[in-house]
């Protein structure tokens, strides 16, 4: 039981001093959230400001930007402390190092999945989607950008050794985040159409349950084989 609770504090205390990190360097998290707005802006401009084919591409068009906005901040959940030696420490910790990737992952969602959920409505407007299609925007985005970030710990943890990752890392995480955006923007187009979207709810649902039960081991092993 003690140890649980260890566990427990140290798990918080890892959340705890992420988050301080990443609010001591805001300019950096916001480097997702503009990338994510802008791309998203640019489409009315560069293809067509036609309300009728802004709503057609408007789901697809922000789960691509909101993708490539995650993967933009995938190397920060481990490269500064690969960098200051604080990766090593957490080898060596007792604590379980896969709940310490969590904390991490956790952090790393919150500082940049949950801005790319608040921001997610207004550019749905800007894309003319349709008031039914922004709830499950909202939704789909709330289950799958989780799993974005979990997905992408993995890809980083193989690759936080090497100095120059980050195009190796888009080539290992991109195919697994194919099943994301394919239900993701589906759920999006289905509701706009006034169709039920429960299916692909359920099944972005599952992919955030077998991330949040697979992503944080096999990152820690990930991390294991890179540092040794």
């Amino acid at each position: 039981m003690s140890e649980q609770i260890d566990t427990g504090r140290a798990f918080l205390a890892m959340l705890r001093r992420d988050l301080t990190l990443a609010y001591r360097h805001r300019g950096e998290l916001a480097n997702p959230l503009l990338f994510f707005v802008i791309v998203v802006t640019l489409f009315p401009l560069g293809v067509s400001p036609e309300a009728g084919l802004l709503a057609r591409i408007g789901a697809g068009v922000i789960w691509v930007a909101a993708l490539l906005a995650a993967m933009l901040s995938l190397d920060s959940i481990f490269r500064s402390d690969f960098d200051d030696g604080a990766l090593e420490q957490m080898l060596l910790s007792p604590h379980p190092l896969s709940m310490l990737v969590l904390a991490k992952v956790a952090a790393h969602w919150l500082v940049t999945g949950v801005p790319l959920l608040v921001m997610a409505p207004l550019l749905g407007v800007l894309m003319r989607l349709p008031g039914e299609a922004l709830g499950a925007l909202v939704a789909t985005l709330a289950l799958g950008t989780p799993v974005l970030s979990l997905i992408g710990a993995i890809g980083v943890a193989l690759t936080v050794g090497l100095r120059r990752g980050g195009v190796l890392v888009s080539l290992l995480v991109l195919p697994l985040y194919i099943p994301v955006l394919i239900f993701a923007a589906s759920a999006v187009e289905a509701a706009a159409a006034g169709v039920p979207v429960t299916g692909q709810l359920y099944f972005l649902g599952a992919l955030l349950a077998l991330a949040l039960s697979l992503a944080p081991f096999a990152a820690a092993a990930a991390l294991r084989v890179s540092l040794s």
